[in-house]
């Protein structure tokens, strides 16, 4: 099991992931997986909206980034955009877990997509989207230059 307090540039309760079950940086890409319970944040009666599923990318992607880049501590990325967000659920389920894969596509220098897929635990996919990210130097300066 994986201490995502290292990995990832969040404090709890904002650490969405539970676990990476797979890092692979010659096929370049992460899975990564999730549980839904009520302690979570975003939880509602129903689950947590399957909107959030972009964060659920987000957050998997930077466990990516950090393993590429042989991080010694997380670094912030930054989300540029997201295209064709698609969700075949409203909610992710109680109880139910997910996996979340991010497979990088394209990396020029700090900018890089993503084409990540949510599946339930019947392994069919229930969320995808690309996800273009910038990556790399100091994203609070970057954003102090803006």
């Amino acid at each position: 099991m994986y201490d995502l307090t290292k990995i990832l540039p969040h404090k709890p309760p904002m650490i969405l992931l539970d676990d990476i079950l797979e890092v692979n940086l010659e096929e370049h890409y992460l899975i990564s997986m999730f549980k839904v319970y009520p302690q979570k944040v975003f939880y509602e009666k129903q689950g947590i909206n399957s909107l959030v599923g972009i964060e659920f990318m987000a957050q998997t992607i930077g466990c990516y980034a950090y393993f590429k880049d042989n991080s010694a501590e997380p670094s912030p990325g930054l989300l540029l955009g997201t295209r064709l967000y698609n969700n075949s659920i409203d909610y992710f389920k109680e109880g139910e877990i997910y996996t979340v894969k991010a497979q990088e596509v394209f990396s020029d220098n700090n900018i890089v997509a993503f084409d990540c897929i949510i599946y339930n635990s019947d392994k069919e996919e229930v969320a995808s989207a690309t996800i273009n990210a910038y990556q790399g130097g100091n994203i609070k300066d970057l954003l102090e230059n803006e």
